[in-house]
């Protein structure tokens, strides 16, 4: 097996250190002495601090984000008006299945993502490309055809709390006190299922009405 190249080793050492620490608690040389590089190699692989942060951050979503378009296509083949509950199915599923509970990997990527939703860095939050950008906005228009009453700022509101309640379970989940404490399989497939029940009656809820 060939050894991973340098740009890989600070992209592991980067997503470990980003996830416990932040984007301001993490230095460029706490990243490059874990993972045994010259510092100046950040800036050769990445450019900046910031485009790590946001090379760290599109490898972990990725995955899931391909997932979610495929899993959304599926769905509008076989129903061009999917319900809310088959929406955030195709939209949860992807999240569970890349960030299993019992799995050390996963709960670092569950810990990056919830780094991700609450850093006060603006580094934080820019990381977005095309491809996540284009699922979102396709969820968004199938979520607001099945749910017509809700105002546009208010569905992605909701659509950002998927990501956080997932992510804050699969991290609480693998943080339990032993491992012999983690869900099974089986108990990991409940806990998606609950998941799912919760977020649907979450998006369904009527819409929140300003105070008169």
């Amino acid at each position: 097996m060939a050894l991973p190249d340098t740009r890989t080793k600070i992209l592991d050492a980067a997503e470990h250190l980003f996830a416990e620490h932040g984007y301001r608690g993490t230095s460029v040389r706490a990243i490059t002495d874990r993972a045994g590089a010259n510092v100046a190699a950040v800036g050769y692989h990445f450019g900046s601090k910031a485009e790590l942060l946001a090379a760290v951050a599109r490898r972990v979503v990725e995955p899931m984000t391909a997932a979610q378009g495929a899993g959304l296509d599926e769905l509008l083949a076989r129903t061009p008006e999917p319900s809310v509950a088959e929406l955030v199915d195709a939209f949860v599923g992807p999240l569970f299945d890349k960030m299993p509970a019992g799995d050390e990997s996963g709960a670092r990527t569950s810990r990056l993502i919830v780094t991700i939703l609450s850093d006060p860095a603006e580094e934080a939050r820019s990381w977005t490309g095309p491809d996540e950008d284009t699922v979102r906005e396709r969820y968004l228009a199938a979520f607001a055809r099945a749910l017509p009453g809700l105002a546009p700022e208010e569905l992605l509101f909701r659509m950002r709390g998927i990501f956080a309640v997932t992510a804050v379970d699969r991290v609480e989940v693998y943080n339990r006190p032993s491992p012999a404490c983690r869900p099974t399989a089986t108990e990991g497939e409940e806990a998606r299922r609950w998941a799912i029940t919760f977020l649907t009656a979450a998006m369904s809820a009527p819409p929140t009405r300003a105070r008169g």
